[in-house]
């Protein structure tokens, strides 16, 4: 399942992710912000949370620049999330780092780049091998 948030600063941009996402039949939980000034460290942990339930999860999580809530996101144990601006690092962001999460910043991607990168990060596959042994050592 695919969790997506967003705290003010990236709801409009959230918003269309939805729509594209509705118009590709791309099944996905909103779990906020729905328009109204909210915090992004609680919409990183609300995703995060989510996302590590089942190891096939994904989450795309946005605020203004996309730095916050990847820092608040990577603070959550397991959570590999990767803030993105150009679909090469989208790609191996999944392929070589197996990152579970897509950060975007609403007030700096437009709208097609942002659907772009999303659609590249759902359907990047981790390559494993060489890298799932860097993976291990991101864990404590």
């Amino acid at each position: 399942m695919l969790y997506i948030g967003s705290d003010h600063g990236g709801y409009e941009l959230k918003v269309a992710l939805l729509r594209h996402f509705d118009e590709n039949g791309v099944a996905y939980v909103d779990c906020g912000c729905y328009g109204e000034v909210a915090d992004y460290p609680d919409v990183a942990h609300k995703v995060c949370t989510d996302v590590l339930k089942d190891n096939s999860n994904k989450g795309i999580l946005l605020c203004g620049t996309g730095i916050g809530i990847s820092m608040a996101a990577n603070k959550v144990k397991g959570i590999r999330a990767a803030l993105c601006a150009d679909c090469y690092s989208a790609e191996y962001a999944r392929a070589h780092n197996d990152a579970n999460v897509l950060c975007l910043g609403g007030r700096v991607l437009g709208t097609g780049l942002a659907t772009k990168l999303a659609d590249t990060f759902l359907k990047t596959e981790f390559e494993g091998g060489r890298h799932a042994k860097r993976i291990e050592k991101l864990e404590p």
